[in-house]
């Protein structure tokens, strides 16, 4: 008998675990601390990540603290680009810019190194997770206030019921999706 082979997606959706009423009741959040627990999935994972951008000369790959660093910094390796990290204020040593973004219930902010992105470069953004976007949208309003040329969005997981690639002005492309 042939052995089953899954594909990356079947292998993601298994290694993901749901947690029940995290961070709060009634939420169901996706655990990806598995998959980055297994050294070829996540091998595998950051390579279907990097396909869009291979012919795209990318110059930074951007990613938001603290589980988009997970696949940002390798992605950034894998397509021979810089790596700039967005963070939550008062996070980074040196001078930045910030930008405050509308979540769905309040605001929030972020920031990166005024010298991040050199006027011009080509970023491609990364997050382990898109929900409804405002986290990614401000990433991408910080990029592009920087000089930076956003090419492309990517996630691991969208959760696509809450249409957050809609908020998003840019190429979204995410591996796996739920709900759409």
């Amino acid at each position: 008998m042939a052995e089953l082979t899954l594909s990356l997606e079947e292998r993601i959706r298994s290694a993901i675990r749901d947690v029940p009423d995290f961070p709060k009741p009634g939420i169901l959040f996706k655990d990806l601390t598995p998959l980055i627990a297994d050294a070829g999935l996540l091998r595998d994972t950051i390579a279907r990540l990097a396909e869009p951008y291979r012919d795209a000369r990318i110059d930074r790959i951007a990613a938001v603290e603290a589980r988009g660093f997970i696949f940002g910094a390798p992605l950034a390796v894998a397509l021979g680009a810089g790596f700039l990290p967005v963070r939550k204020p008062g996070k980074l040593p040196y001078r930045t810019e910030r930008v405050d973004y509308a979540l769905e219930y309040g605001t929030d902010a972020l920031e990166a190194h005024l010298d991040g992105v050199v006027a011009g470069e080509r970023v491609a953004l990364v997050d382990d997770l898109l929900a409804t976007g405002g986290t990614a949208n401000g990433a991408l309003q910080l990029i592009r206030r920087l000089g930076g040329e956003v090419v492309g969005v990517s996630f691991v997981v969208e959760l696509a019921f809450l249409g957050g690639r809609h908020r998003l002005e840019a190429p979204v492309h995410s591996l796996v999706s739920y709900g759409d």
